[in-house]
């Protein structure tokens, strides 16, 4: 799957694969074997150990409502998530990851480009003792856009020692509206429950570095922008 760098800057790896793009899950680039997809409920679910870890692949441009539920249940798995869309159109976007798999660890990284209104609803919810969920959120919101960002960890009775962090980071045009809501819920002890939301700014330092390097106004907002996304 080359294509993924060369087009959108994903390194694949040996892993079992679930590909979408542009909202549409391609069985053919895929390879799974200890997963199950319904198509129905666009629901991912691990029912088995693999010994490769479980690579979703989300990828291209997104418009209107979209789910996508992740349900592990197998202990001792290892799921990665690289999300890296635009939407140029409205859109709504909800992920649900449920970790019930006992040492379970999901690793998720959303990359957007909003040219018109984002809004992203993330849950995370832990189920079982010794489960991590951490999902990082980067989105680059351009002018006159509506960017709505809600993480929500929630860690169960029972669900001790679990490692939490859902976290956005925001570099947004000065007419861009940018509105952050992270909440948790806990009922364990966790290991560690973290949320952390930011707006971008280049430093002065920075534009200045650029510009002596014979960079124009628009390469440099062009520059600066590929760096905090990639």
């Amino acid at each position: 799957m080359s294509y993924l760098w060369q087009e959108f800057n994903i390194k694949t790896f040996p892993a079992e694969t679930l590909v979408f793009r542009d909202g549409i899950f391609c069985e053919d680039l895929s390879e799974y074997k200890s997963t199950e997809y319904n198509n129905d409920k666009n629901l991912i679910s691990v029912n088995k150990t693999s010994e490769l870890p479980i690579h979703i692949i989300y990828i291209g441009e997104i418009a209107g409502n979209i789910d996508l539920n992740i349900d592990i249940n197998a202990e001792n798995s290892n799921i990665i998530m690289d999300l890296k869309i635009i939407n140029k159109k409205p859109a709504f976007l909800n992920i649900f990851v449920k970790n019930s798999g006992k040492n379970s660890i999901f690793n998720g990284q959303i990359i957007d480009k909003n040219y018109d209104q984002l809004k992203l609803n993330i849950i995370g919810q832990h189920l079982n003792e010794n489960t991590g969920i951490f999902i990082k959120t980067r989105v680059a919101a351009y002018k006159n856009t509506l960017t709505d960002l809600q993480g929500c960890a929630k860690i169960e009775k029972n669900a001790i020692n679990s490692d939490s962090d859902i976290s956005f980071s925001v570099m947004a045009d000065k007419d861009a509206k940018i509105i952050l809501k992270p909440t948790q819920y806990i009922n364990s002890i966790p290991k560690n429950a973290i949320h952390n939301s930011s707006l971008y700014k280049p430093t002065q330092n920075q534009i200045n570095y650029l510009c002596e390097s014979g960079l124009g106004e628009i390469e440099i907002k062009k520059v600066l922008e590929e760096a905090f996304l990639n």
